[in-house]
């Protein structure tokens, strides 16, 4: 049981959507899914640094447990689970469901000032906002288009707190815009941070430039022609690039969609997802020489990504060493099903039926 510092009350982990009844009681849990109606949510304090949950070195928790599956399924226990419960071969299952990247979460100090910032610079629409009193945070969902559809964000404010650790293992989002120099010039006519000028990617030539937002999460500005999902990127560094992409392949179902060493600048990147770049959001996953452990800080959050079950998900999770911090099912109060889970390198993710997800947001 997580040991929740007074400190982190105040914080909401604020996950997706949805909002659940009779969770008050349930405050113990790891993870929670906030649906749209107003039914009382139950409490984390998950914006306590993760570290202190899982450990300063992530990595290595990972590999302790990442062991005793090895262990377990040597002596055959953990095949024997999986054949018995999933009939048919998991691998295949995982590469057929139909996956997209729902939204990802994260925490903000001034939510008025970001959705200014969002939609006045980067072009975003103010989706859906709501304020919950009763347990001090308020949402706002901002995107380029429906979240039924798109890829979208999602911020939280808590009451209170004005600032965040946005740590070291957080890289950055992904923006796809036809004209990098003009959206530069509008960012910083608004007063926006510029820490890139626009100019070719090394080694490459696409244009790109990278600016922060107020609360200091980058965002890469991509020159691309018009696109169905210009929130297109989300960048977190791991400690093992192999073992994420073998991770995110098998267990995630998603497709290396490219790879690439610069050797020169000491790093290499994995982009992964569920299509084409230019028409689907992507993770890119960031490897730099040498670095296996990360500070993730209590700023981001995770990422939510749809699913047609949620019991075979948490299944292949387990089956190829990720962490399952939420149990498969429907949640108190509601029908809408969903686990959550943890990366070899602690990242989180949450996965939600996609049928229950798109009744919720009728």
């Amino acid at each position: 049981m997580v040991r929740i510092l007074p400190m982190a009350s105040s914080l909401r982990p604020s996950i997706s959507s949805f909002r659940f009844a009779a969770a008050s009681r349930l405050a113990h849990s790891l993870t929670s899914y906030t649906p749209t109606r107003r039914l009382p949510s139950f409490h984390l304090g998950f914006a306590v640094p993760q570290a202190q949950f899982f450990g300063l070195k992530t990595s290595k928790l990972w590999q302790k447990e990442h062991n005793n599956t090895i262990r377990v399924a040597i002596n055959g226990s953990v095949a024997q689970a999986s054949t018995t419960t999933i009939p048919e071969n998991i691998l295949e299952w995982v590469k057929k469901d139909k996956r997209r990247f729902l939204h990802v979460v994260y925490r903000v100090g001034d939510l008025e000032r970001t959705i200014k910032f969002y939609t006045e610079c980067l072009g975003m629409k103010l989706l859906r906002k709501r304020d919950i009193p009763e347990e001090r945070y308020t949402n706002a969902f901002l995107g380029y288009g429906p979240e039924d559809a798109h890829f979208v964000i999602e911020l939280t404010y808590n009451y209170g707190v004005d600032k965040y650790d946005i740590g070291t293992g957080f890289g950055h989002f992904g923006i796809a815009v036809e004209d990098v120099s003009r959206t530069v010039e509008l960012i910083k006519a608004k007063g926006g941070k510029v820490t890139r000028e626009p100019g070719p990617v090394k080694g490459g030539t696409t244009v790109i430039a990278f600016i922060e937002d107020p609360d200091g999460y980058k965002f890469e500005l991509l020159e691309r022609g018009p696109t169905p999902e210009p929130l297109c990127q989300v960048m977190l560094r791991v400690g093992d690039l192999d073992r994420s992409i073998n991770f995110y392949e098998k267990a995630f179902g998603m497709e290396v969609l490219r790879k690439r060493d610069y050797p020169d600048y000491k790093y290499t990147i994995a982009m992964m997802g569920y299509g084409p770049e230019d028409k689907n959001p992507v993770l890119e996953l960031t490897y730099n020489y040498g670095v296996t452990d990360y500070e993730k800080g209590n700023g981001y959050a995770q990422i939510a990504i749809g699913t047609d079950d949620v019991y075979k998900t948490a299944e292949a999770v387990k089956l190829y060493g990720g962490k399952v911090t939420r149990e498969p099912g429907p949640l108190p109060g509601i029908n809408t099903k969903i686990t959550a889970c943890l990366d070899p390198d602690g990242w989180k993710t949450v996965f939600v039926d996609n049928i229950d997800f798109l009744k919720e947001l009728e």
